[in-house]
């Protein structure tokens, strides 16, 4: 069986250097914002070429944290894309205010940054964009638009760690930026994990705050905030992974090559080769086909296992009644078409075979 992603393997390269990680935050004594968390967030703001960081609980938390530290709430607009996850679109309703859908780009199922500007109204505040699949958004129209309407730029770069887009990596190409490490992230820990990015330095020191109880000082509380700690366990984790980030991702750019390259079947179309490969990570890489489910039994009958990312868009979810009325058919198409076939730093050539091979073989 090829796995979707075999966590254990992925970790078994680092798992010394982290077993000793891990026994330097338990002798320390100290497991919450201490050394560990410092030094990864100077480690990552200097990866991704930012002022600062400041570590957080997980990905949702990061977007969340960015939008109250703007004070955006219920008068306000947050354009988004469609066909996200739903942790995007959440960090936009928690914060009272209301998401406007905008529809992908076929091709890269990023935004279409063309459909962009009619949706944008005076209670517009931001755009946030999402690197959807590890494909860093073409920024040059949203820079225009952002710039031209006085808006600011929030990525989600949850899926696209290390991307990187005319120099600039993800987590640097707008305002600030939210980041997910969860295990099975191009950049992943052993449990739950997050970071906000940004070279708004005062923004930065609210979220500390604001993920701390809203507090800067011990019992002096500032603002209404909330536990939102990246642990130090999982900082040392990430420090790390971090230092084999690019190399993973180079490995990940190699299955995909071959993937476009020896994939050839009439049923099933490939994403788009992008034209700089450090644009994208391949956090995942996503076919369409539409007979989907049909494909994902017929491979998992040839021994590859597969997962649809995702099955229903954040507007047709039972947590979002009120915007069931929406028509978005690309969206729609996409969450009905789309398959994630494995991917992963520690496949071998082998297994990158067998997936062409049986891929080829559906008919």
């Amino acid at each position: 069986m090829v796995k979707f992603l075999d966590l254990q393997a992925a970790n078994a390269p680092y798992r010394q250097e982290i077993d000793r990680a891990i026994a330097s935050v338990l002798d320390s004594g100290w497991y919450l914002l201490g050394s560990a968390n410092q030094l990864f967030e100077q480690s990552f703001s200097n990866f991704c070429g930012v002022s600062d960081t400041a570590g957080v609980a997980n990905g949702l938390d990061a977007l969340n944290l960015i939008i109250r530290g703007y004070g955006f709430g219920s008068e306000d607009e947050i354009i988004v894309p469609a066909n996200t996850y739903i942790a995007s679109v959440l960090a936009i309703s928690q914060n009272g205010c209301t998401p406007v859908f905008v529809e992908p780009d076929l091709e890269t199922f990023n935004l279409n940054a063309d459909l962009i500007e009619e949706k944008i109204t005076p209670r517009t505040k931001a755009i946030l964009v999402v690197h959807l699949y590890g494909r860093a958004m073409s920024m040059e129209k949203v820079w225009k638009l952002a710039y031209k309407y006085n808006l600011k730029i929030i990525e989600d770069s949850a899926q696209a760690h290390g991307a990187i887009f005319q120099g600039r990596r993800t987590g640097n190409l707008g305002d600030a930026s939210g980041f997910s490490f969860y295990p099975g992230k191009n950049l992943g820990c052993l449990g739950d994990g997050g970071a906000v990015t940004s070279n708004d330095q005062s923004l930065i020191k609210k979220i500390r705050a604001l993920r701390n109880y809203g507090s800067y000082e011990k019992y002096v509380n500032s603002y209404k905030g909330q536990n939102s700690r990246l642990d130090e366990i999982q900082a040392a984790v990430l420090n790390v992974k971090l230092k084999g980030l690019d190399f993973d991702n180079n490995k990940r750019r190699e299955i995909a090559c071959r993937y476009l390259s020896e994939i050839n079947n009439p049923h099933i179309t490939l994403p788009k080769k992008p034209q700089d490969p450090l644009e994208h990570v391949w956090h995942l890489f996503v076919v369409s086909t539409q007979r989907r489910d049909a494909l994902q039994k017929f491979l998992l009958e040839r021994s590859v296992q597969t997962l649809i990312h995702y099955p229903i868009p954040p507007h047709k979810q039972q947590a979002y009644e009120e915007l069931k009325g929406l028509v978005l058919p690309l969206t729609e198409k996409i969450h009905k078409e789309v398959l994630s076939l494995p991917i992963s730093p520690v496949m071998s050539a082998d297994d990158v075979s067998l997936v062409i091979d049986a891929v080829n073989s559906f008919g």
